[in-house]
């Protein structure tokens, strides 16, 4: 369906078509319910579309004017941290449970090849994807106010709608103090929101003394709505972490799958204190 309705626009875009009113208001109507078919409730439907839509999206950012070479080069990375991401996710077979939690939170884990260990959080929170969307997203430098595991997160750059780099510091732990650059791709697609990521290098934040620099990625967040109330919010989280140093991998696998179960338990309680301090406005 897709590249029908690339040729049906394409058609348009020619001067003796464009008068033909049949032909345009085909074009609208197939374009309408391409749009509404990406955001549709299928797993596997959304996985593949997004996959695509972001090659798509690849190709457009080409065009662009007024991007430098390193900007683009943080919006390309950005992508490929999407996609990558998408990929795994888009794998259904080959996860082990982790941990549950007795509120139903649960965490599994795969090993894949050139990249390691990875994680997935799965967990249902009672808030509207729009509304996680601006916390993670909007107010990402607050974060270090709710998140314990946390101790600071600064936008270092940031490139268009879509495309940032940041510097985060971890409060620190057994592991010993660490900190990440990262490059995030924050998108909607439809109803679903995606916060991606992964490792790069920034001039802005050279390697700090005492501090070990991190690596992460591909890592991504997909908020959406549940099937069955959509003010709630089925919320995958895909780490991927390279904490460096020489600490044992079973201590580290412990480490990550305890501070995804405590995320979600520190972003429901930043979500409940939002709401009460809007009713309290309010009054």
């Amino acid at each position: 369906m897709l590249p029908a309705t690339f040729k049906l626009c394409a058609g348009i875009s020619y001067r003796h078509m464009r008068n033909m009113t049949g032909l345009r208001k085909n074009a609208m109507v197939a374009i309408h319910h391409e749009l509404n078919r990406l955001a549709g409730p299928g797993p596997s439907n959304w996985i593949s579309q997004v996959r695509r839509r972001s090659s798509l999206l690849s190709s457009r950012i080409e065009e662009e004017k007024g991007y430098s070479e390193e900007e683009m080069s943080y919006v390309k990375q950005g992508e490929d941290a999407l996609q990558k991401a998408i990929s795994i996710l888009s794998e259904q077979d080959g996860w082990t449970i982790e941990t549950v939690a007795a509120n139903g939170d649960k965490v599994l884990s795969k090993v894949l090849p050139d990249i390691g260990k990875v994680f997935k959080l799965e967990v249902m929170l009672e808030q509207h994807p729009d509304n996680l969307y601006e916390e993670l997203v909007g107010n990402m430098e607050q974060m270090g106010e709710w998140n314990p595991r946390v101790k600071e997160v600064k936008i270092l750059q940031k490139i268009g709608q879509d495309t940032m780099v940041t510097h985060e510091v971890a409060a620190e732990t057994v592991a010993g103090p660490r900190d990440f650059v990262s490059v995030r791709c924050a998108k909607r697609r439809g109803s679903t929101c995606f916060l991606a990521g992964m490792s790069t290098q920034c001039a802005k934040m050279p390697e700090q003394r005492g501090v070990v620099r991190a690596e992460n990625g591909p890592t991504c967040i997909v908020m959406k709505p549940c099937a069955e109330d959509p003010n709630k919010t089925n919320f995958t989280w895909l780490l991927s972490i390279d904490l460096k140093g020489w600490i044992p991998k079973t201590i580290i696998n412990k480490m990550l799958s305890q501070t995804q179960v405590d995320f979600a338990k520190h972003l429901r309680q930043r979500m409940a204190n939002n709401v009460s301090m809007e009713m309290a406005h309010a009054c």
